[in-house]
């Protein structure tokens, strides 16, 4: 199962998130995701753990917890696929006419 993890401190790197997600259970994967400029934190991440109830214990234990003074949200992630497209189908979003915000009367 797949967790979203936001709010940790920017000075956290992926062996201190992969460290603290394994008090609770395994951990296939722990993964920052960084700024590309820059290559700092953003704050969020994603943590991917084999065993779903061991995952749910896991956004139990630590959803709302601090760390470092910085209150963390830890849920499932959303699927891929759904979310970004707003619910529109693929192909909606890619053959839309990219005049037609133009074209709206406001």
């Amino acid at each position: 199962m797949k967790l979203f993890v936001a709010g940790f401190p920017n000075d956290f790197d992926e062996i201190d998130l992969k460290e603290m997600f394994e008090l609770y259970g395994e951990v296939i994967s722990a993964k920052l995701v960084t700024d590309r400029a820059t290559g700092r934190s953003k704050g969020f991440g994603f943590i991917d753990m084999p065993d779903k109830t061991e995952a749910l214990q896991t956004i139990e234990a630590l959803h709302g917890a601090t760390i470092k003074g910085k209150k963390i949200s830890v849920q499932e992630a959303e699927d891929k696929n759904k979310s970004g497209n707003f619910g529109r189908s693929t192909n909606e979003r890619v053959n839309r006419n990219p005049n037609d915000r133009f074209n709206k009367r406001y």
